[in-house]
C-alpha cells in the first residue's frame, strides 16, 4: 500500500476552503478538474455510508466508479470527509481531507490518501505512483487566498 500525506495552512476562512470538498460538483472540479460528473446513488442522513457515482476523465478515457463517504464530520473549527472507492477493479483508494480553523482567516488542511493495490502484479505501478492530485488540490486550495 502507498499512502501519502500533505498539509498546508492557507490563508481563508475554513467555509470557504470546505466548500470544495463538500459543495457542488462545479466547486469539485476547481480542485479535481477530471470530475466530469457526480451523482448521489444512496444518501445517508448521517452523511457516511453515503455513495455517489462519479465519472472521471483520465486522458480521452472517461472512468466510471462509485465512491462511498467513510468518514464526515463538519464542526464549527474542525472538518474531515474521507471517501474511499475502487479503480478499475486494480486499486482501493482513499482520500482523507482534514481542517482545522487555525484563526478567521487561515485553515490548516492535510490531505492524505492511500493506494492498495487489489492484484499483485498491480504492486508494481505503485512503485513509480506520485502523489499528483493531491498537489493540484493544494495549488488550488492556495489560490483561496
Amino acid at each position: 500500500m502507498k499512502k501519502w500525506t500533505k498539509e498546508i495552512e492557507i490563508n481563508a476562512p475554513i467555509e470557504q476552503v470546505w466548500k470544495f470538498l463538500d459543495g457542488s460538483v462545479e466547486n469539485m472540479q476547481q480542485i479535481m478538474p477530471q470530475v466530469v460528473e457526480q451523482k448521489p446513488i444512496k444518501i445517508t442522513e448521517e452523511v457516511v455510508g453515503s455513495v455517489y457515482r462519479q465519472k472521471y476523465r483520465e486522458g480521452k478515457r472517461i472512468e466510471e466508479y462509485d465512491i462511498e463517504t467513510l468518514e464526515y464530520s463538519n464542526a464549527t473549527n474542525e472538518k474531515k470527509l474521507k471517501v474511499g472507492f475502487t479503480l478499475a477493479k486494480m486499486f482501493e483508494i482513499t482520500a482523507l481531507y482534514e481542517l482545522n480553523k487555525i484563526n478567521d482567516n487561515k485553515t490548516s488542511f492535510t490531505y492524505t490518501v492511500t493506494n492498495r493495490p487489489l492484484k499483485w502484479f498491480v504492486k508494481l505501478f505503485l512503485l513509480f505512483a506520485t502523489d499528483k492530485s493531491g498537489s493540484r488540490i493544494f495549488r488550488t486550495c492556495q489560490k483561496c487566498s
